[in-house]
């Protein structure tokens, strides 16, 4: 029986581009949101003070301005516009200087030493030269035969690479090697992990190809623009409508979930099958993150003016550092030299902060669940390439991995990718069903399915058609 209606739970990204594809199809779609906003993580709010927004998760979207199915939609008719900084991203250094990561490839390499312009050339133009194709793949589950067999085939022979060793093999000079190890990182896995090199190679070509935007007025100004598109098609949002049971839901032919798997099975219960729901709890968590929130007086007063050219740096020194930072955080343990990722929106957007004051954020893996203030760790990293960064500090916010996870269940245990993305859960995520469960009209659309984290909508657009061919309302 074709779908006539459906129920998503959860508002985040995937879970309006499930509802946005599934009214495309001329499905009587209901959103519900526990929140009183709509976008979950993916929005926008005065965290430290009046005035001052802040993202409550994601700032910097390359993997969404590249999204297959984000582009697809009229999102600029409903408010959405991209910035582009004048760099995508800054990764400074002990001695004063950083390296940028620039939209041009000529710019970016200028800075490297001989071998490693070449070396850098060698891995990331065939993937600017294959983008369409491999962004195509990557957006869709890897068990799938793909679309582009042989641009997939050679960009899975650098990336099924542990980042560390690729960056050792291909770059000499060690600034390079961090600036590569910085981009892997976003993998949230070790360095030393046989997957952990795709996100580097991803977000490298990225930035020569689509870039790293942030939106103008926040992240939440994504989510609402696919709301307000959502509800041009004749979908309805519930906001204040949390779930704890499937009988709380008015009648639908199908139910989808922008929930963890945990929240899979608690919501559904004995409608899911005891073995499914054995291999829900078989999913394993990634790192969490320590977030900071900061209201400022001023820019922060990087050594290297480079950084300020940028709303992404990566503070983290070495790719030694990088390694050894990201190796503790995946075991269970803490340094005091962690990798930092730190966004600085307001440099570009000035609706974030009153007049001449700023706004940044800054997080670091941390192990799953964890308690820790790592506020201290944190702005010391800072302070040791932006001296002076301390006095500029108005207000903070700082937000532990439990603290995350309590607030957002979502980001269970901290984890903003939903899941480790190691290669074995990026092939069976969380399942070999993918977004399929064991109840024909229950789908589970997060970021705990493939193609995983990031904000790109691609994971509710797929669960979306799943179940669409599934019950026969568009051609198999």
């Amino acid at each position: 029986m074709a779908l006539r209606t459906a129920n998503i739970i959860g508002s985040g990204p995937n879970g309006l581009a499930a509802a946005i594809t599934l009214a495309q199809a001329g499905v009587a779609v209901t959103v519900h949101e526990q929140n009183s906003w709509v976008g979950g993580a993916c929005s926008t709010a005065e965290l430290t003070l009046p005035g001052f927004k802040h993202d409550r998760g994601a700032s910097i979207f390359p993997l969404g301005v590249c999204s297959p199915f984000l582009a697809s939609l009229p999102l600029h008719e409903h408010g959405l516009d991209w910035i582009e900084p004048d760099a995508p991203l800054a990764h400074p250094f002990d001695d004063g200087s950083a390296l940028m990561l620039e939209y041009s490839i000529d710019a970016t390499v200028a800075r490297m030493p001989g071998r490693d312009v070449h070396q850098w050339r060698h891995l990331i133009e065939p993937i600017m030269r294959d983008w369409t194709e491999i962004v195509d793949g990557i957006m869709q589950p890897l068990l799938r035969f793909p679309e582009h067999p042989f641009e997939m085939l050679r960009f899975g022979l650098s990336a099924l690479r542990p980042a560390k060793s690729l960056a050792k093999s291909h770059f000499r000079n060690a600034h390079t090697q961090a600036l590569f190890a910085g981009c892997a990182a976003h993998s949230t896995l070790p360095m030393t992990n046989l997957a952990s090199s795709a996100a580097g190679l991803v977000l490298a070509a990225a930035a020569h190809t689509v870039g790293w935007p942030l939106v103008r007025g926040g992240a939440g100004e994504l989510t609402k623009a696919l709301a307000s598109y959502l509800r041009s098609l004749g979908g309805e949002i519930v906001l204040e409508s949390k779930v704890t049971s499937l009988a709380e839901l008015p009648p639908a032919d199908a139910t989808f979930f922008d929930t963890t798997p945990e929240m899979l099975g608690k919501i559904a219960g004995d409608e899911l099958t005891l073995n499914y729901r054995d291999a829900l709890d078989r999913f394993r968590r990634g790192m969490g993150i320590f977030k900071i929130d900061w209201a400022l007086s001023e820019p922060i007063p990087w050594r290297s003016s480079c950084c300020k050219r940028s709303a992404t740096v990566h503070v983290g020194g070495s790719l030694e550092e990088i390694t050894h930072s990201e190796y503790l955080a995946w075991n269970g343990g803490e340094t005091d030299k962690p990798f930092v990722l730190l966004a600085q929106p307001s440099l570009f957007d000035a609706s974030r902060a009153p007049e001449g004051k700023h706004t940044a954020w800054a997080y670091c893996h941390v192990p799953a669940g964890a308690r820790a203030d790592r506020t201290e760790i944190i702005e010391r990293q800072v302070e040791r390439f932006a001296p002076g960064f301390r006095d500029t500090i108005l207000a903070r916010t700082p937000s532990s991995a439990a603290e995350l996870s309590a607030w957002n269940p979502n980001l269970a245990c901290g984890d903003i990718a939903g899941g480790a993305m190691d290669l074995k859960q990026m092939l069976f995520r969380p399942t070999k069903k993918l977004y399929r469960t064991s109840h024909p009209r229950l789908y589970l659309c997060s970021a705990s399915t493939p193609p995983g984290g990031g904000v790109h909508g691609m994971a509710g657009y797929n669960a979306a058609m799943a179940a669409l061919h599934d019950h026969g309302s568009i051609a198999k």
